[in-house]
C-alpha cells in the first residue's frame, strides 16, 4: 500500500492550496480516507475526513468552512482543499487511510502517506 502526498508549499495569509493524496495497493473505496497534520513541537491532529462513497465528511472546527476533503474513486485519489490559509495551518499535512473506528483517533488509520509541508507566511 502506497499513499503519496503532493501540492504543499509556502504561501501567505489568505492564499489557497490544494493537497493530493495518490493511493495504490488498496480497495480504495472501501476506506474511509482523512488527513491529519502536525506543527513542529506539536500532536498530530486531526483536519478533515471523508467516508468510502464520499457523501460524508468530518471537520474539526478550526478548519470548517476553510477546508474541503473530496474524493475520486475512480483515481483512487483524495484531495484536500484549503482556503483562507493562516499561519496556524502550518505544519505537515499527512494523508491516512481506515478501514473503522473513530475518525479523529490517529490509531484508526491503518496506512499513512509521507507527508507534505505546508507553510503559510503572516
Amino acid at each position: 500500500v502506497q499513499l503519496q502526498a503532493s501540492g504543499g508549499g509556502l504561501v501567505q495569509t489568505g492564499d489557497s492550496l490544494r493537497l493530493s493524496c495518490a493511493a495504490s495497493g488498496l480497495a480504495f473505496s472501501s476506506y474511509m480516507m482523512g488527513w491529519f497534520r502536525q506543527a513542529p513541537g506539536k500532536e498530530r491532529e486531526f483536519v478533515a475526513a471523508i467516508n468510502g462513497r464520499g457523501g460524508t465528511t468530518w471537520y474539526p472546527d478550526s478548519v470548517k468552512g476553510r477546508f474541503t476533503i473530496a474524493r475520486d474513486n475512480a483515481k483512487n485519489t483524495v484531495s484536500l482543499q484549503m482556503n483562507s490559509l493562516k499561519p496556524e495551518d502550518t505544519a505537515i499535512y499527512y494523508c491516512a487511510a481506515s478501514l473503522g473506528g473513530s475518525i479523529y483517533s490517529i490509531a484508526a488509520y491503518h496506512y499513512w502517506g509521507q507527508g507534505t509541508q505546508v507553510t503559510v507566511s503572516s
